[in-house]
């Protein structure tokens, strides 16, 4: 029997009304950055400019902090907990009512398929606010004290990969726990984070409590390294991770850093097969893998590579590459030419250092950013492809004969932030999972998340945790 042919289906994109030119989002208000510098955002399927975007200098970042503190100081603090909590619900509402349209304008910005937007993105987002409007109200169960306090200001900055559900993980416990925040979103997909300003106008809530600023790297620096800032909340590159922590050492600044990741998934030779290439499959090609915990390690157990690998690849040449806005599409648009250009350097290094190259059989649009999902066999430890994070669709191979070498190739990495096992025994994995050094490690699944787990890492992958009661802990000061 043939394959079946999928009919474009594609969503509409005039579900959204993207401006010409977009400002920073201070003090309640969009206002137009004091030197009036912009850049541009573009949808990397097309390259076509979506929009123009304000760009935040000193001057910008002062005010936004300010009004931060403002808000702080004589608003968000001083108001009931339960009444933050209502703010957080109302937030969370017309999330969903407006999912439609924040799915299609992340899809447009990011280049990520509508079907990820539609039912994990904006749905997850959406749910973390609804969790934490339920803890603002309870946060002496939080295990920092009966009567914790919030820091105060909150600089935090957000990667490209996940836009409107970092900034979910990031605004949500922040308000909820009563600090008042100044978010700036990556350079590259600002678009749905400005559209939450006017979420933020919907809701009501209070002027200065969130502020969202545009710009690059250097906006960051001016932000992390502000006098007025108590806390820092960063998710991104390990590299960009230790500069923070260096500019905030010998500061009162607090710090939550979510960082990169090279994840092991470890397929034992009892393993449901499969089952395990499915989630083999979700745990690299998910979100093109711009995913910090992605599987981008497979290790494999000898006595059942070759049945996994045909499976694998027979399962990669089915999946649709191709327009993001196609609901059909399973695999998006790489988000910028920079990072399509590195996912080829360290890809090519592979064949370099004498690894196989395997790519699935599918046609790759002329314009914007594109990679086919490919493995690499014939991988070893000291393989680049098998050190560094790619941060891209690109799947290195390695085997192992016995568990225990199967933990120490998983743990011989200085990152340390997800892991999988699969395995039919139960003790199997739960001795595994003891072994391994990361922070979260999944069971016969892959890339699943839940406001109420905690996520984060060991290493270098990072410093605290994000959702959960664990991570309320990082927005709040125990009693002295």
């Amino acid at each position: 029997m043939s394959n079946f042919e999928y009919a474009p289906a594609p969503e509409s994109a005039a579900l959204v009304n993207i401006k010409n030119q977009y400002g920073l989002f201070i003090n309640g208000k969009f206002v137009a950055p004091k030197a009036g510098k912009t850049f541009t955002t573009i949808n990397p399927a097309t390259e076509e400019v979506l929009a123009k975007i304000g760009y935040a200098e000193l001057a910008d970042v002062n005010l936004a902090v300010a009004a931060a503190r403002n808000a702080f100081e004589k608003t968000w603090a001083k108001m009931p907990a339960v009444e933050r909590g209502k703010y957080l619900y109302r937030i969370a509402r017309i999330l969903q009512e407006r999912s439609r349209e924040f799915a299609v304008l992340e899809t447009l910005d990011n280049g990520k398929p509508i079907r990820e937007t539609r039912d994990t993105d904006i749905p997850l987002a959406a749910a973390h606010f609804f969790y934490h409007a339920g803890w603002a109200d309870k946060l002496s169960y939080a295990g920092v004290g009966s009567n914790p306090k919030p820091y105060g200001v909150a600089a935090q900055i957000i990667p490209w990969n996940f836009p409107m559900l970092m900034l979910a993980w990031k605004i949500a416990p922040a308000l909820a726990t009563g600090n008042t925040v100044v978010l700036k979103p990556a350079e590259t997909t600002p678009l749905t984070a400005l559209l939450f300003a006017e979420v933020c106008q919907q809701a009501g809530l209070p002027a200065g409590v969130v502020n969202i600023i545009t710009g690059d790297g250097v906006t960051g620096s001016h932000l992390v390294n502000h006098p007025g800032v108590d806390k820092v909340a960063f998710t991104g590159s390990t590299g960009v991770g230790k500069a923070i922590a260096k500019a905030i050492a010998g500061t009162k600044k607090s710090a939550t850093l979510e960082l990169g990741g090279k994840g092991a998934n470890i397929v034992f030779d009892d393993a449901p097969i499969d089952e395990t290439v499915e989630g083999i499959v979700n745990g690299i090609f998910f979100n093109q893998g711009h995913v910090c915990c992605a599987g981008s390690r497979l290790l494999l157990q000898e006595n059942i590579q070759d049945e996994v690998l045909e499976k694998l690849k027979n399962r990669m040449n089915l999946i649709r590459v191709g327009n993001p806005m196609d609901k059909n599409t399973d695999l998006g648009a790489i988000n910028s030419a920079a990072q399509l250009a590195r996912i080829k350097e360290i890809a090519d290094s592979g064949d370099i250092e004498g690894s196989q190259r395997w790519s699935a059989s599918c046609s790759i649009p002329t314009s914007g950013f594109w990679y086919p999902p490919t493995i690499f066999t014939g991988v070893s430890q000291s393989h680049r492809i098998a050190r560094e994070e790619i941060f891209g669709p690109v799947l290195s191979v390695l085997t192992f004969r016995t568990p225990q070498e199967a933990i120490e190739k998983a743990n011989n990495t200085p990152f340390g932030l997800s892991a999988g096992i699969w395995s039919d025994k139960g003790s199997r994995i739960l001795w595994a999972a003891k072994q391994l050094r990361a922070g979260v490690i999944w069971s016969n699944t892959f890339n699943k998340f839940d406001p109420a787990s905690p996520f984060g890492g060991y290493k270098e992958s990072g410093w605290g945790r994000e959702g959960g009661r664990h991570g309320l802990a990082g927005y709040l000061k125990g009693e002295k």
